[in-house]
């Protein structure tokens, strides 16, 4: 039987990647402007950098606590508690600014929102889970270092 509560974190997933699917789809490419293909980089960057800090089988696609797993807290993670959506985010910006239209805005806006959800359920989760998260959670930000 579908319950949303059990299928919560899948129908998130989903959404992410049929958003980014998208909003490819419609977009002219990031090789499409400097600024596009500077903001992919950027975004990649993160991602790579997110990555270096954190090992293999610690992370997952699903916002959903993984069994051992072990908060990090260094490299970008020092200053932001979810790199990788925000890697994600700006890449996909990137495929926004190729081919700006409401329709490349809204699927935009829609992805960021399934991405704060996201989050949102996994810091639900950590603060269950680890008192450390806490205090982590203090001294970092969301998204964006020093702002959200």
């Amino acid at each position: 039987m579908f319950t949303l509560k059990e299928n919560y974190p899948k129908l998130l997933v989903f959404a992410q990647f049929t958003l980014w699917g998208l909003i490819m789809l419609f977009s002219k490419g990031f090789f499409s402007s400097f600024l596009s293909m500077t903001v992919f980089t950027v975004g990649a960057g993160l991602g790579i950098w997110a990555l270096l800090h954190n090992r293999l089988g610690n992370f997952n696609i699903q916002p959903k606590m993984k069994e051992g797993a072990e908060l990090v807290t260094t490299g970008i993670y020092a200053f932001i508690r979810h790199p990788m959506y925000l890697s994600v985010i700006l890449m996909n910006f990137s495929f926004v600014l190729s081919s700006l239209t409401l329709l490349q805005m809204t699927l935009f806006l829609m992805l960021t929102f399934v991405l704060f959800l996201k989050a949102k359920r996994e810091e639900s989760l950590w603060m269950k889970e680890s008192l450390e998260y806490e205090v982590y959670k203090e001294n970092t930000k969301l998204f964006l270092p020093f702002l959200l």
